[in-house]
């Protein structure tokens, strides 16, 4: 079911410029694409939520969009309220919970809770993927997290590294892409408060207890590109290449898919 788009939800066109403009030039899309989008009740995940949903208006190429939350269960995190608002969308939705905090406490190995967390809600996401019937896992991340991403991986890792924008997973079943990857994080911000979408706050225990290396860097990215106004766009221009290092998949089912699943539009 298509439910119409009221017009305080419709993302402004500076940031649907920039997502198609990210779509096209990394392949994130093809026709029949079957495209699960993490969604935590951040900013930027349900700022992505309705630029992907209103592009499908519009799109050259049909695909379908669905959305999945995962509950790690910890401490003045609920995101079950997110229940509702998919439903009031029209947008077909999967919720899982795991209680990844109690599991690191036992599992963890000389990991960060988040690192754990993350690496955790991602084999959750390409599960789900896999027993659902979808090709494409769809995450919110901006350039502010490909900015932070870089300098973390130079400073303590010794690498120069950087989030993709579109790549397939080790076991090349699930094509992952990021449609922000052009887009500012206050880009985000400014458009979840305008269009008054129901964001969940950030509570997790575990981030608040002590300061972060990544929002080290933010706070490292802002004093620098408050005398320098042009600081991202070079930093983008600098990590293209590694954005895409090892080349771009083509868009569609992978080779792997299961023989006879359904693709077709919704």
């Amino acid at each position: 079911m298509s439910i119409p788009i009221p017009n305080s939800l419709k993302p402004p066109k500076s940031l649907l410029r920039l997502v198609g403009r990210a779509i096209a030039d990394f392949r994130m899309i093809g026709a029949g694409d079957r495209i699960l989008l993490g969604v935590s009740g951040g900013k930027d995940s349900l700022s992505l939520l309705q630029i992907l949903r209103h592009l499908r208006t519009y799109a050259p190429v049909r695909f379908d969009l669905a959305v999945l939350t995962v509950d790690p269960e910890v401490p003045g995190f609920d995101p079950r309220s997110l229940k509702d608002y998919y439903d009031t969308l029209g947008i077909p939705w999967h919720y899982e919970q795991q209680p990844l905090m109690e599991q690191a406490r036992e599992h963890m190995d000389g990991d960060s809770f988040c690192a754990y967390c993350s690496r955790m809600k991602r084999g959750i996401m390409y599960r789900i993927c896999r027993e659902q019937g979808y090709n494409v896992l769809a995450l919110g991340q901006h350039l502010d997290d490909l900015a932070e991403s870089l300098l973390m991986s130079l400073f303590h890792g010794g690498q120069l590294r950087t989030m993709k924008a579109h790549y397939t997973n080790q076991e090349g079943d699930v094509r992952v892409i990021r449609p922000l990857v052009y887009c500012r994080e206050r880009q985000t911000a400014d458009y979840a408060v305008r269009a008054g979408l129901p964001v969940i706050p950030d509570s997790c225990p575990a981030c608040f207890s002590m300061p972060t290396r990544r929002e080290h860097m933010k706070v490292l990215l802002a004093r620098e590109e408050a005398g320098h106004g042009h600081l991202f766009a070079n930093i983008l221009h600098a990590i293209r290449p590694i954005m895409t290092e090892g080349g771009l998949p083509e868009p569609g089912w992978p080779q792997t898919a299961a023989p006879g699943l359904d693709t077709a539009a919704g």
